[in-house]
């Protein structure tokens, strides 16, 4: 793989990743608040 390749994918797998702790922790702070 090219480095740009590379970088393409580590900035898609941050996205993914900060998405999905985003959610999760979303989640955490409703389900404690009932």
């Amino acid at each position: 793989m090219t480095g740009s390749a590379i970088a393409m994918f580590v900035v898609g797998a941050v996205i993914i990743w900060g998405g999905l702790a985003t959610s999760i922790t979303y989640a955490i702070v409703k389900a404690s608040k009932k």
